[in-house]
């Protein structure tokens, strides 16, 4: 589906792009992709908790994206949030 921003030419020049690519190829951007966002969503808990250590990013982030009861359950009070 795409993107309301995105023309209908630029659209099929990455469907295109896409198909272009080997499975293994894909899979690499996936790992990429999903290694830029977490860095992103690490710089933003940087930015809200600046006194924070790398401990206290990697388990906010966790409890970010475990929810509440399995960030428990994984990492007890370790860090209480």
């Amino acid at each position: 589906m795409r993107p309301r921003d995105t023309s209908p030419e630029a659209w099929k020049v990455l469907m295109d792009l896409m198909r272009k690519m080997s499975p293994e190829e894909k899979l690499q951007r996936a790992i990429e992709y999903s290694a830029m966002l977490r860095r992103f969503a690490a710089a933003g808990l940087r930015q809200k908790y600046p006194q924070a250590d790398d401990r206290e990013i990697f388990l906010r982030a966790a409890h970010r994206s475990l929810g509440a009861e399995l960030y428990a359950k994984v990492y007890g009070a370790e860090l209480p949030l």
